[in-house]
């Protein structure tokens, strides 16, 4: 081997020896360095490290919101068992992950996040009855259960952003019992409507009758026996002028019958 293949032996060994003593942590992630099995008490943030490869190592841990979906069975109040599929959304402080990867390791989510979401679920939804996790007591329930993990995963590096109550599926039995109820009232509401719609129509008419009413009061009063006379006088001069022959009976002051006759002029009986 002439001194020109030694050299690139040697420059290769040297670019792999390079690479592999790199570490690219990402935008959205932190880089902590363990050597000799120890973390360092610092993390690295996005852009290139170096580091031993022959002593050390770097954990990429993410510190974007993750998306931890789990299947289970929750308790109601009345002691029934639900069916549930829940998102746990949360995300890793990468200023804690030192701590978080000393104390607990990277397999977190089995060891800390699972455990204390069933314990929260659990004793949250006990308090709950299984007919208010279809109605807006949901929400309610599901900042409790986040709540209480916050609480009990407190000074863990763990920021947990919303648990979701994706699914519920109540027992058959409960299922039709609230359905049943929800059609009922809608029914009701119905029959609310109707009434109200039948109250306001019987109030209409009300008012128009009253206002009918008021206005033959109204004529009424203004009806005076001169008023009276002058209208017959009218009406005996429009007849007047009728070439048709008619029968008139009257009280002298007012026509109260009119019938036509075959032939002759207006007659006028007292």
């Amino acid at each position: 081997m002439n001194a020109k293949n030694v050299l690139k032996s040697i420059g290769f060994l040297v670019l792999i020896i390079t690479l592999a003593s790199c570490a690219t942590i990402r935008e959205g992630e932190v880089g902590v360095k363990r050597t000799f099995g120890k973390y360092a008490k610092n993390s690295f943030d996005q852009g290139l490290k170096f580091y031993n490869p022959f002593t050390s190592r770097v954990i990429k841990i993410s510190t974007q919101t993750e998306n931890l979906e789990v299947d289970l069975s929750i308790p109601s109040k009345e002691g029934l068992t639900i069916g549930s599929e829940v998102s746990i959304l949360y995300n890793i402080e990468g200023r804690k992950a030192p701590e978080l990867l000393r104390n607990i390791g990277p397999d977190y989510e089995e060891n800390v996040i699972l455990p204390v979401f069933r314990s929260a679920v659990a004793d949250v939804t006990s308090r709950f009855y299984a007919k208010d996790m279809h109605t807006g007591e949901r929400a309610t329930i599901e900042n409790a259960i986040r709540d209480q993990m916050m609480v009990l995963m407190d000074g863990k590096g763990i920021k947990v952003e919303a648990v979701l109550l994706k699914s519920i599926q109540l027992p058959r039995s409960l299922a039709r019992a609230i359905e049943e109820k929800l059609e009922a009232e809608q029914q009701a509401q119905r029959m609310e409507f109707v009434l109200q719609q039948a109250q306001r129509e019987a109030e209409q008419k009300r008012i128009e009758a009253k206002g009918i009413r008021d206005a033959q009061l109204i004529i009424a009063e203004g009806l005076d026996a001169k008023i009276l006379q002058f209208k017959s006088i009218e009406a005996f001069q429009e007849l007047a002028k009728s070439p048709n022959a008619k029968v008139i009976v009257t009280d002298g002051d007012l026509p109260m019958i009119m019938e036509p006759i075959d032939a002759g002029n207006v007659k006028v009986k007292n």
